[in-house]
């Protein structure tokens, strides 16, 4: 069965911060690639959504409706319901992951 997937304003947000940042401090076409990337690792969510673990900051706190998926550094952190897989985080893994899907995901 294929998902439709959907992207919130604030992972589009997180979209744009990580290519302007790579464009401005390495280069715009390594920007283009990681978006190539991302934009990859988020299309083929279509047809395997249940591919993604659950994020331990999340599991440790019992919540089990979140996925992720990687493209290292990158976390892409979603959620699949009925026919749709919606996007809602898209963040350098080695940030503040605690805080920032508990400001994200749980406000």
């Amino acid at each position: 069965m294929q998902y439709d997937v959907l992207i919130t304003e604030a992972a589009e947000r997180d979209i744009e911060e990580i290519y302007n940042y790579i464009a401005e401090f390495d280069s715009p076409s390594n920007a283009d690639n990681v978006l190539d990337q991302l934009m990859g690792v988020v299309g083929g969510l279509a047809n395997f959504p249940e591919r993604g673990v659950y994020p331990k900051e999340l599991l440790a706190l019992g919540i089990r409706e979140y996925r992720q998926v990687f493209f290292k550094p990158y976390r892409v952190i979603y959620r699949a319901m009925e026919k749709q897989v919606v996007i809602y985080l898209i963040a350098d893994g080695r940030r503040d992951m605690q805080t920032l899907l508990a400001r994200r995901l749980l406000d």
